[in-house]
């Protein structure tokens, strides 16, 4: 079983940098101390959710809510900081989720991000489903090609296009529609799950992959949501094993 755990950072912050590094050095100390052969990765990520402007606007970013150019170096810089402290100290790697309503959330952005960033030390957790409505698009194969050499890690995580369509529409914040079920159960929505393992197959994929469900109260039963999920994946694995 890999292991993983979530730091989420305000790198856009300077003054949120040193406990930032702290806080990863506690969490990636633990699971040192609990792991197993594979490796963990230390999971970073932006303090998602926690900027108004971003979070009202998830979904449907516009290049003039994002960060200035002087804003991105020091965004970067702390992300290299904290991979590079993690790794010194204890050896993990570190990946770097994208997500929406945090400062990397289209396409354009993931990019920026990894341009900035230290290939050596912080690689991208790809995302599916935060990938499909970050970028409006369903076709999340072409963010897997575009960013292949840094993607250490996948989620498989499903996106509602009804519910996302009505979430620009109707300008929903990131919490309504993620109350709303716009990231739903694999399958049910817009990624096209074969074509990503075709292409997991094509590029000799050796990482690891993550079924994530946001199971919110009301919206279920967490246990058969992942069997559901288990069940999906059992069905279309067969193909391309």
């Amino acid at each position: 079983v890999m292991l993983a755990a979530f730091v989420p950072v305000a790198l856009k912050d300077p003054a949120a940098h040193e406990a930032g590094v702290a806080c990863a050095l506690k969490t990636a100390r633990l699971l040192t101390a609990v792991a197993t052969d594979p490796q963990p990765f230390l999971v970073l990520a932006d303090n998602n959710g926690s900027v108004p402007e971003r979070t009202r606007h998830a979904g449907r970013i516009t290049p003039e809510l994002g960060l200035s150019a002087a804003e991105w170096k020091t965004f970067a810089a702390g992300a290299n900081r904290v991979a590079r402290a993690v790794c010194a100290e204890t050896g993990l790697r570190t990946v770097f989720h994208h997500h929406s309503a945090g400062y990397v959330e289209t396409p354009e952005e993931i990019a920026r991000f990894l341009e900035l960033t230290d290939p050596a030390a912080v690689g991208l957790v790809f995302d599916c489903g935060h990938y499909a409505y970050g970028s409006g698009s369903s076709d999340v194969v072409k963010g897997l090609e575009r960013f292949r050499e840094r993607v250490w890690y996948i989620h498989f995580k499903d996106c509602q296009p009804e519910v996302a369509g009505r979430a620009r529409a109707e300008h929903w914040d990131y919490f309504h529609a993620l109350r709303c079920g716009v990231f739903c159960e694999l399958g049910k929505g817009s990624v096209d799950f074969p074509a990503v393992l075709r292409w997991l197959k094509a590029k000799h994929y050796e990482g690891y992959t993550l079924v994530e469900q946001d199971v919110l109260p009301g919206m279920g039963t967490p246990k058969e949501s992942a069997r559901r999920n288990r069940d999906y994946l059992r069905s279309i694995e067969p193909n391309y094993a």
